[in-house]
């Protein structure tokens, strides 16, 4: 025989129907994504973008070695970087150690805070930019060698006779132009930069601010004594050579007193008679 099952009214009555689970793309009607997962190719864009922001050249510097003149700089609105005036400083700072000699390579990554400072040194000329940690150090090396190149192309015969801080402030819009086509880090463009194997910087130095900035003050405090102490005893020289000198006079003026008084006597008695 055969048994027949009913549900309840109350069940069949509220019950909502049933909905198929199969994904949209197998042709049933399936439920609605979360709005988190229904992201558009602008939106996944835009926070690529910002992303990359966070990784890009924050601050270019050109400074003279010689005597730590800046020459040129990278104009920023300042409005993706904060306490900029601040990471200035230090980058003045770090100018005014290698005019004085201060540095151990003529390439060197600085680490500051969240940021890094890389620079190198050529003809007498500083060029550094700071980057967020996360940018690639071969690419921050690169921008730097294209704007060294440049500048030397254009203001390379004036670079000794500037006389007045940022002197070649025009150079600010190649700067900003160079800045941008090293922003985005997965353009295929960048992506030859990093796969580039005939341009290392494996070797390249990378220390602490602290500790170049210390060191700095430390040879400054050791060539201060020792201007000191070369100073105190040019002094003591001198007077030492004083003393030995009255040391002298008091042991041979009796001396001379006496062979003075007989020369005299003697003269004399050769006078009268």
């Amino acid at each position: 025989f055969k048994t027949t099952w009913h549900l309840p009214k109350f069940l069949t009555r509220h019950s909502p129907p049933l909905q198929s689970s199969v994904h949209p793309s197998i042709g049933s009607a399936g439920p609605s994504l979360p709005p988190f997962a229904a992201a558009s190719p602008a939106t996944l864009s835009h926070r690529h973008s910002d992303c990359e922001l966070r990784k890009m050249v924050k601050l270019t510097m050109i400074a003279r070695v010689t005597d730590g003149l800046p020459l040129a700089e990278g104009l920023d609105d300042g409005r993706d970087l904060k306490d900029a005036e601040f990471y200035k400083q230090q980058v003045k700072a770090l100018f005014k150690n290698l005019s004085r000699g201060h540095y151990e390579a003529s390439r060197m990554s600085v680490e500051t805070g969240p940021y890094v400072f890389h620079y190198i040194i050529e003809g007498r000329v500083c060029y550094l930019t700071m980057c967020d940690r996360a940018y690639p150090k071969k690419l921050a090396f690169q921008y730097l060698e294209e704007l060294r190149n440049e500048f030397e192309r254009v203001n390379g015969s004036q670079i000794e006779t500037a006389a007045r801080p940022y002197a070649f402030i025009k150079f600010d819009t190649f700067m900003q132009k160079t800045k941008k086509l090293y922003q985005d880090t997965h353009t295929q463009r960048n992506i030859a930069k990093l796969n580039d194997e005939l341009y290392e910087v494996h070797q390249i130095m990378t220390r602490n601010v602290q500790e170049v900035l210390g060191v700095g003050e430390q040879l400054d405090q050791v060539s201060q004594m020792s201007s000191r102490l070369s100073s105190e005893s040019r002094i003591y020289a001198d007077k030492a050579r004083d003393l030995n000198r009255q040391a002298l006079i008091r042991k041979w003026a009796p001396v001379a007193i006496v062979f003075g008084v007989v020369f005299v006597l003697f003269w004399i008695k050769n006078k009268l008679w």
